[in-house]
């Protein structure tokens, strides 16, 4: 009853994964629309946007939705704003982040950079998927199972990612709050005066509707 009658094909959806219709632009108008009308002040607002976007900083891809809303409620931000925070995260802009927080945690640990033996940032991630699942297949099955490239990894990207993302998420986040909050408001008080003006236009026209029914 809900499915789309023109099923889309396969390849369809991987471009418009990292391309969507209409493009980032109309996407981030999307994103912007819905931040604007959220019912809450915009400190609450822009906390929630703070959490998300900090979250799109750290390695816990597919679980960013439950980090930021964790986030935003422990700072008392609005959860939703934090959901829409996370789309500062996308397949164009993932690898640069993750770079960046890759090679910070490599500068605050210690570790050398440039060793060989590292993979690139996506065929880490794609590949430690890839191991934990066969894992977890082996675990239910009962089959003899070998953590050892899991653990290399958590100690190669994983960790590093996670530690060095804190400093370039949290002031890539604070830019985002102190950005947020003074357009909400803007917002949020051209809204209000366009509504007391069509609620004073309506009383206007009332009262005449009155005065020529006497």
């Amino acid at each position: 009853m809900f499915k789309r009658r023109d099923r889309r094909p396969f390849l369809r959806l991987v471009l418009e994964l990292f391309w969507p219709r209409g493009g980032w632009a109309r996407a981030a108008r999307y994103v912007q629309h819905r931040l604007h009308r959220l019912p809450d002040s915009p400190e609450t607002i822009a906390r929630g946007v703070f959490a998300g976007v900090f979250t799109t900083f750290t390695p816990f891809y597919g679980l960013h939705f439950v980090v930021a809303g964790t986030l935003a409620w422990i700072l008392r931000g609005n959860i939703i704003a934090s959901l829409l925070g996370t789309f500062f995260g996308n397949p164009l802009t993932y690898v640069p982040i993750g770079i960046a927080s890759l090679r910070t945690g490599y500068w605050l640990l210690g570790i050398d950079r440039h060793e060989p033996h590292h993979k690139s940032l996506v065929a880490s991630f794609s590949s430690a998927g890839t191991d934990l699942w066969t894992n977890a297949l082996a675990w239910i099955r009962d089959d003899p199972t070998d953590w050892s490239a899991l653990i290399g990894f958590y100690h190669s990207v994983f960790y590093p990612y996670m530690i060095g993302g804190i400093l370039p998420g949290i002031i890539t986040a604070l830019v985002c709050y102190y950005l947020t909050v003074p357009v909400i408001r803007a917002y949020q008080k051209r809204r209000r005066g366009a509504l007391n003006a069509k609620l004073a236009a309506l009383k206007k026209k009332k009262a005449e509707g009155g005065a020529r029914s006497d």
